[in-house]
């Protein structure tokens, strides 16, 4: 039989899926399992690493399993990004609870750093910012307070990495420590230009470079494993905001995507130059294949979808996340009501890691209704003001391609379409990040030349939502909105 499909496997924050697509970009089978979160103290959100690659292998099974694994020609991968995973190069265990990239424990370390005026050099050389969401620090926090980490770096066992790090040394038994260049570019410890460890960040945050994968492209032979019973090659891996803007066929200069899962993550694709952000967004790689990178202005929003999880777990408002939809259209506005989801700080443009969420405008009439609509109405809002700080960057969007688990919301994507004043275009299909890890596979296994060729192949549109809100309108809310954030940031 001629393998005719690609394996994708998307370790997510949430949970864990594979997914099995064929060279069309339709979906033949699908599996997903949850992964548990962990809270052990404010600010603080840690995953079991062992529990990530038990829920990856078993959906990587799953799907083999139906759908034939002599089918399968590759293997891509995606993932969580900026989540550090600590293990021992013996074992292939953990050491550690991995830390989440929403985890806020080392805020007053980044503070501590900008204070020192670190911050210009980092984003010159990385393109970030310094704040608790990236890896870098994490990984400075799990030296000085992990013994047993501290301990197997000092016996030279330590190996570290993102989530798809994780998954490679796993799949392929301990043969593969590697990392693809868009995860590496999320660590604050790759020089962006030349996509390599930058020896002044790494004495920075003072992270031996032995414990670090050998940073690779995001297409080509990066390992093989046997799971599936032969040697199935891995031939695709990026983080999974760089994935879903390959699968959005966001591959020309200004082409621009948001996907809406637990957070918000917005990508303008920049061309083959670094680019260099005046209003606090960051420069990111978009891929790199052949050894040629591609670049992406990036806003970063840590609270979308999990704002709606924290209505149904949080406040027992409603029973599932399907529920805002017709709440929201069941009244008119949201009764003056405004919410901040600042559940987890605050991202970009305001990277304000302290700041905490709050709702505005409730009165005795206020019903669940209002609340949900206003958490809805908030994911527009914060996109606007990632659009608003593009263009201060001198990139007008023309229309915003959007992906991800909410994006199924109709109303919510006619919302963002009207916060926005662009057209809102969703794909035919909205698991978009698999998909673009799935692309990437196709191309570093030879199936087609190039992301263009895949593209064409295996993406399409579905709807597209063009504004009705009046300006007027629109630029009340914002003004409403604008008030609102003051106030969050101000306590």
């Amino acid at each position: 039989m001629t393998p005719d499909l690609i394996l994708s496997l998307d370790a997510g924050t949430t949970s864990t899926r594979a997914i099995a697509f064929g060279l069309d970009g339709g979906i033949v089978a699908s599996c997903g399992r949850p992964i548990t979160q962990h809270y052990p103290q404010p600010g603080w959100v840690e995953h079991d690493a062992a529990e990530i690659w038990r829920a990856s292998r078993d959906c990587l099974l799953e799907v083999a399993d139906t759908v034939g694994a002599a089918r399968v020609a590759a293997i891509g991968i995606t993932n969580q990004r900026e989540t550090l995973v600590l293990w021992d190069a013996g074992s292939g265990e953990p050491l550690a609870p991995a830390i989440v990239w929403q985890d806020r424990r080392t805020a007053d370390y980044c503070a501590g750093l900008k204070a020192a005026g670190h911050e210009p050099a980092v984003q010159a050389k990385t393109g970030l910012l310094l704040d608790p969401y990236f890896t870098g620090t994490k990984l400075r926090w799990a030296l000085d307070n992990w013994p047993a980490v501290a301990a197997a770096a000092n016996a030279g066992t330590l190996r570290a990495g993102t989530v798809e790090s994780w998954l490679i040394w796993k799949l392929s038994a301990g043969a593969a420590h590697v990392t693809d260049a868009t995860n590496a570019s999320r660590t604050l410890l790759m020089d962006l230009g030349s996509c390599a460890w930058d020896a002044d960040m790494l004495a920075l945050f003072g992270v031996p470079a032995a414990i670090l994968p050998r940073i690779v492209d995001c297409a080509g032979p990066l390992a093989t494993t046997a799971l599936l019973g032969g040697e199935t090659p891995i031939t695709g891996s990026a983080g999974d905001q760089q994935a879903a803007a390959i699968g959005q066929a966001c591959l020309g200069p200004g082409e621009l995507k948001a996907t809406y899962g637990t957070g918000c993550f917005l990508l303008a694709h920049s061309g083959g130059v670094p680019p260099v952000s005046q209003h606090r967004l960051l420069a990111t790689l978009a891929w790199r294949l052949a050894g040629v990178p591609a670049y992406a202005l990036e806003g970063s929003i840590f609270t979308a979808g999990s704002a709606v999880q924290w209505l149904r777990d949080g406040l027992g408002l409603i029973a599932g996340s399907a529920e805002t939809e017709a709440l929201a259209r069941s009244v008119p506005d949201s009764g003056g009501v405004v919410f901040v989801p600042a559940l987890a700080g605050m991202g970009a443009p305001h990277w304000r890691p302290e700041a905490r969420g709050m709702i505005a405008g409730l009165t005795a009439g206020t019903t669940r209704a209002h609340l949900a609509r206003a958490t809805l109405e908030a994911m527009g809002q914060q996109t606007a003001d990632l659009l608003d700080a593009l263009a201060a960057d001198g990139v007008a969007a023309a229309a915003l391609r959007v992906d991800g688990g909410m994006v199924a919301n109709e109303w919510l994507c006619q919302d963002l379409a009207d916060s926005l004043g662009v057209p809102v275009e969703r794909p035919r299909c909205i698991e978009t990040t698999a998909l673009g890890a799935a692309m990437l596979a196709a191309v570093g296994a030879g199936l087609f030349a190039d992301l263009a060729a895949a593209a064409a192949a295996m993406t399409g549109p579905d709807r597209r939502f063009a504004p009705v809100l009046p300006a007027p309108a629109r630029v009340a809310r914002r003004e409403r909105w604008a008030r609102a954030v003051r106030q969050a940031l101000a306590d």
